[in-house]
């Protein structure tokens, strides 16, 4: 996730840069994979230790992936750029004659320009049509889903992907209220039905639950644990930045999944998380949590 644009420099605040950068212990000579682009923050910095190496730059999002090659213009002869989600990562190795690389890194999570743009319904402060797809090609928006799933599935779809309580209550205010086609709407509907009772708005589990469907992130997080680490070279490092508690339980089983099986080290015995300064800066970091993992 990435924020504000950093004083004097062409990139948006990246979370855990220089943590990301020790972890992933960049060669001048390798080659890496930044499966989450965004506008560039991350890809920029790895690309600007390389010498003889490279960098595919990776997004399911392409404006965001048009964002990021103007970002980064300075250092794009070190970059390669891929559209396409996690589940595609052979298929960004093999674009680029490759096998194995010598480091992938995955920042999960919104990035600031979709949450910005109201037009791409990711955020309910912004009041804007219901849509949430990271990539605008794909077909099932959150305006589907609130208007078309039943109320149970509805209500257990908030439940266990937004890992909200009062989801039945939620579910039954928003069916009542059809058709809703705005994230304005939305945000409305959930707050009626479940009053704020602190600074957190009381849609945002709710907003949370419905982009992870529409996009498929888990799935997609899953194939990535599953796949990212065969695409590493012997002591090849894969770095995780999650903001989500239901993300990094499944980072930290299959890091530990591989430990336990001889396939990797586990480099962060604890999370790693923001310093006060970081967050102080950029308050999206606030949530970051980081783990890394060594292929043996």
């Amino acid at each position: 996730m990435e924020g504000a644009t950093n004083e004097g420099g062409p990139w948006h605040y990246p979370v855990l840069l220089s943590e990301s950068l020790e972890y992933l212990a960049i060669r001048p000579d390798g080659v890496y994979v930044d499966m989450t682009a965004g506008l560039g923050g991350h890809t920029g910095a790895i690309a600007e230790r390389l010498t003889s190496g490279f960098v595919i730059a990776c997004d399911r999002d392409a404006e965001s992936l048009e964002l990021a090659r103007a970002n980064t213009a300075s250092v794009v002869q070190r970059i390669q750029f891929f559209h396409g989600p996690f589940s595609k990562l052979p298929e960004a190795l093999a674009a680029n004659g490759i096998a194995l690389v010598d480091g992938v890194l995955a920042d999960l999570g919104v990035s600031r320009y979709q949450l910005g743009s109201a037009e791409r319904g990711f955020s309910l402060m912004e009041d804007g049509p219901l849509d949430m797809r990271m990539d605008r090609s794909q077909g099932l928006t959150a305006a589907d889903l609130v208007n078309q799933l039943p109320e149970k599935a509805l209500a257990d779809l908030i439940f266990q992907l937004g890992e909200e309580r009062r989801s039945r209550r939620i579910s039954r205010a928003i069916v009542r209220a059809r058709p809703i086609l705005t994230t304005g709407r939305l945000a409305q509907v959930v707050e009626a039905a479940v009053p704020r009772t602190g600074r957190i708005h009381p849609a945002t589990q709710t907003f949370m639950a419905l982009r992870l469907k529409v996009n498929g992130e888990m799935e997609e997080l899953d194939e990535l644990l599953r796949i990212a680490p065969e695409r590493l070279k012997a002591g090849g490092r894969f770095v995780v930045l999650t903001f989500m508690s239901t993300e990094d339980r499944k980072v930290k089983q299959a890091f530990q999944g591989l430990a336990r099986a001889g396939k990797g080290r586990i480099l962060t015995k604890h999370v790693v998380r923001p310093t006060e300064e970081e967050v102080l800066a950029n308050a999206a970091s606030r949530s970051a949590k980081l783990r890394a993992l060594e292929r043996i």
